[in-house]
C-alpha cells in the first residue's frame, strides 16, 4: 500500500512540476525580465515616440551620440546590419537608439550622424529631448546600463550592449554591440518573440 502512495505522490508532483514549467516558460532562456520605464521622446523627424507607440512590437535598443570617437561608428553599423536581417527575415521589429548626448544631439544632428551608414528611417528611430540628468536615470532604471557625461568632456561614458525589448516593454536579453554582434542570435532570439 505504501508504495502505490509514494508512486501516486511522485506522479502527481512530476505532473505539477511540467504544469508549472509550462505556464513559466518564456521563449528566451534566462530573460533579465527589465521593465522599460515611460517615456516619450523626439526622433531625428522632430516626431514623437513613446513607451506607448511601441506597445505590441519588439525591439531592439541601444545608446549612442553623435560625436562619439570610438564605439558608436561601429555600433551604428552592426545595428544597420541587423536592421538589413531583420528586413531579409520579413520580421515585424523596430530599432531604438537613445542619445546620451541630448542637449548636443539636436534631431538634426541625429539625422546628419545617421548619414554614412545604409539604413531606413521605416523601423529605426534616433531620440532626443530631454535632460543629461534623465538619460542617465532612464538607462540605469531601465535597462541597468551606466550613462554618465564627465565635466568639461565631450565624450559620453556608456555601456556598448545591444538590448532586446519584448511587446510588452521588457528587456529580455543584452548582446555585445561592437565586438562580434552575434547577429544571427538576435534574429534568432526575434523570431523566438514574435512568433
Amino acid at each position: 500500500m505504501k508504495s502505490k502512495h509514494g508512486l501516486l505522490f511522485l506522479l502527481v508532483a512530476s505532473l505539477l512540476s511540467f504544469v508549472s514549467a509550462c505556464g513559466n516558460s518564456s521563449p528566451i532562456k534566462d530573460p533579465l525580465n527589465y521593465e522599460v520605464q515611460s517615456f516619450q521622446y523626439t526622433n531625428q523627424d522632430g516626431k514623437s515616440v513613446s513607451l506607448e507607440d511601441l506597445q505590441g512590437d519588439v525591439w531592439v535598443a541601444n545608446f549612442i551620440f553623435t560625436s562619439c570617437t570610438t564605439v558608436c561608428p561601429p555600433m551604428t553599423a552592426h545595428m544597420s546590419e541587423l536592421q538589413d536581417k531583420i528586413a531579409a527575415e520579413g520580421l515585424d521589429a523596430k530599432i531604438i537608439s537613445f542619445s546620451v548626448d541630448p542637449e548636443i544631439d539636436t534631431p538634426e544632428k541625429l539625422k546628419k550622424f545617421t548619414e554614412p551608414y545604409s539604413l531606413s528611417f521605416e523601423n529605426w528611430s534616433f531620440l532626443t529631448g530631454y535632460s543629461q540628468k534623465e538619460i542617465e536615470n532612464f538607462a540605469m532604471k531601465s535597462f541597468k546600463t551606466f550613462v554618465k557625461k564627465p565635466d568639461n568632456d565631450d565624450q559620453v561614458i556608456h555601456q556598448t550592449r545591444f538590448y532586446l525589448v519584448d511587446q510588452n516593454g521588457v528587456v529580455m536579453k543584452d548582446y555585445s554591440g561592437v565586438e562580434n554582434p552575434p547577429l544571427d542570435q538576435m534574429i534568432a532570439d526575434i523570431k523566438a518573440l514574435v512568433n
